[in-house]
């Protein structure tokens, strides 16, 4: 049986098409677009019409591809642009038009299945923080071998922190120091989870993550490595360097996505903080996340349902 996993994100649609008669998925067909739903009025929930259009333009387009690898289960679903948009419920309603029906899922929700995607990869095997940096939210989970501890969402994604605070050239002293205010008053209840777990290690799910171990491989693409671990001190080195960069120079860091050239200077002080205030020892990147996760998880429905 074929499944099509449709992932609905903040910046970038996600589609993964995998054939679900092995015991673990085999991808058929994966593609990326940079939709960027949430640019412009984010912090405002509004879908502005631009977005609106290219976000219905690349479901259509999806859905062809879908249509030609006849697949057979489709699940679509939607994160924190679509579920806090005003107009949310009408860009579900206008790609249900078409064929799509789009699940609005809850920051919990979303958590889990981050977790269900990286657990699938096997390499859980101490007490770890899980950490998906997306534009309009990022997912924190605390997990171990035995599975998953604690979770939570918070809307501190990268787009609207960066819509919010990110005006300078390169990016002002001050404004980092108000970011870093704002988790201050936002991430307390994480640093007390963190403090009764004590997770050891740090899972970066994909995005800003695969940009970071893309930028530490010298821009060369990590290919199809469906994890990897990353230097702390050569990551240390990396963040003060976009920190301290121009957008014009980091437009010239080979590797480093269109997407990404002004959000990687967010996500390097979101993870920053969580290195600083967690007393995380080692650093590991997870290419499955979100999307992987819903895949496994349908799955298992179907799997129990034959059952």
């Amino acid at each position: 049986m074929r499944a099509a996993v449709i992932d609905l994100g903040t910046n970038t649609f996600h589609l993964i098409i995998g054939d679900l008669a092995d015991k673990d998925p085999k991808i058929l067909y994966k593609t990326t677009v940079p939709v960027l739903l949430g640019q412009g009025r984010i912090n405002e929930n509004m879908i502005i019409p631009e977005a609106f259009e290219r976000g219905i333009r690349t479901l259509k387009a999806f859905k062809s591809i879908i249509d030609e690898h006849q697949v057979e289960v489709v699940r679509a679903v939607a994160t924190s642009a679509v579920r806090s948009a005003i107009n949310g419920q009408e860009f579900v309603d206008a790609a249900q038009a078409m064929g799509i029906d789009i699940q609005l899922i809850t920051g919990d929700e979303e958590a889990a299945f981050i977790f269900k995607g990286v657990s699938a990869l096997g390499i859980i095997q101490r007490t770890s923080l899980i950490m998906d940096i997306g534009g309009g939210s990022t997912e924190f989970i605390i997990c171990n071998e035995d599975g998953l501890i604690w979770k939570k969402s918070y809307d501190i994604g990268a787009a609207r922190l960066m819509q919010a605070y990110f005006h300078a050239d390169p990016i002002s002293d001050a404004e980092r120091n108000t970011i870093i205010e704002v988790l201050d008053k936002t991430l307390g209840d994480l640093k007390a989870a963190c403090m009764q777990y004590k997770p050891e290690m740090l899972i970066g799910s994909a995005g800003a993550f695969e940009s970071f171990a893309i930028l530490l491989n010298n821009g060369e693409d990590i290919g199809d490595i469906a994890s990897m671990s990353l230097d702390i001190k050569a990551y240390e080195k990396l963040a003060e360097r976009l920190l301290t960069s121009t957008h014009e120079e980091r437009t010239k860091m080979k590797g480093l996505i269109s997407l990404r050239v002004d959000m990687i200077v967010i996500a390097a002080i979101l993870t920053n903080y969580i290195l600083d205030n967690i007393g995380l020892h080692a650093l590991s990147l997870s290419m499955y996340d979100l999307k992987m996760g819903v895949l496994h998880a349908t799955k298992e429905q179907i799997t129990s349902k034959a059952g």
